[in-house]
């Protein structure tokens, strides 16, 4: 809607992870390379953990994209909590193979030859498992176990699990020592920095044709940043709402009054049937295992999205 208006040739902040879109800020950066290493090595596992809407999801998909000029064989699971033996047949559909009514003996033995005989071909294999928090312990180990398979010496499947803060505590639970000693690297993907943020949003547009119609006053991308922590994701969903707008209004500039509007309509809508206690929220977070990344300082307090800062108010 907003898009004729403003004579832009699509949507620029649109919630699907397209990767013609892809922001390579610093922490995007280091996270796509170490992916990159990972593939280079041909075995293991890469882990990229990152909250809700960082953009772990567009990481794979310009990845993929990569991959399709690659000598690559992908495939890519959203899991669910699913059994071990549910995972394998998940992994056989994504790779087109038959699954149903299969004992697990026989699906492992259906992917090992499959694996064998992508590597006979030249070929490598990646699987990529996305939301890997919801896996119950077992299924984990099954990847493990997927790991283990090997021709003329050489691993013949690649994983890289990709989940959400909580998976960080679930690497370190006991009975999982033999998959954490397979992982080659992780990275804790973060949120934008506030410059990070303004080029960010300067850089979705361009993508779409912006001629600085509208004008974004300065001081409205530091408040899109207190208002959204740097979370691409949220900036997508403020954006969007503030264009469509700005659209209505007819307005071909936008101001700090503008951005008070849509973040008080926003804040107003989600304190409804919210409480004083659930509004302070916030989430302890500890070191993440040996290895696994630069952590934080222990016992950093990390504000959840309930727990952001409010955006000031004009008098």
């Amino acid at each position: 809607m907003y898009e004729d208006f403003y004579r832009l040739t699509g949507k620029p902040f649109q919630l699907n992870p397209d990767p013609s879109f892809f922001f390579q800020s610093a922490g995007h950066q280091r996270a796509m390379a170490y992916l990159r290493y990972g593939l280079q090595q041909g075995q293991g596992f890469i882990i990229v953990t990152g909250d809700v809407g960082t953009g772990k999801t567009m990481l794979v998909n310009t990845l993929f994209e990569e991959l399709e000029r690659q000598n690559v064989v992908a495939a890519k699971i959203v899991s669910s909590n699913v059994s071990e033996n549910d995972l394998l047949r998940l992994v056989c559909a994504e790779f087109d193979l038959p699954y149903e009514r299969l004992s697990k003996a026989s699906l492992l033995k259906q992917l090992e030859v499959f694996f064998k005989s992508c590597v006979d071909d030249g070929k490598r294999v990646l699987l990529v498992v996305d939301e890997v928090q919801n896996l119950p312990r077992g299924s984990l180990e099954e990847l493990r176990m997927l790991s283990n398979f090997t021709h003329k010496g050489n691993p013949v499947v690649q994983s890289f699990l990709l989940g959400q803060r909580e998976f960080r505590a679930s690497m370190r639970a006991p009975g999982l020592e033999q998959l954490r000693q397979r992982v080659l690297a992780a990275y804790h993907l973060k949120p934008l920095s506030p410059a990070e943020t303004e080029t960010y949003i300067k850089h979705r547009l361009g993508k779409v044709g912006w001629s600085l119609d509208p004008e974004i006053d300065s001081d409205v991308f530091m408040a899109i940043y207190q208002f959204t922590s740097g979370v691409p994701r949220r900036i997508n969903t403020l954006m969007d709402r503030l264009l469509l707008n700005a659209s209505l209004d007819e307005a071909h500039r936008i101001a700090f009054k503008n951005l008070r509007q849509i973040t008080s309509e926003i804040n107003h809508e989600q304190d409804l049937g919210r409480d004083e206690e659930d509004q302070e929220v916030a989430e302890l977070v500890d070191f993440p295992p040996p290895g696994l990344d630069e952590a934080p300082p222990p016992q950093r307090l990390y504000r959840s999205w309930r727990a952001r800062p409010r955006l000031p108010l004009l008098p």
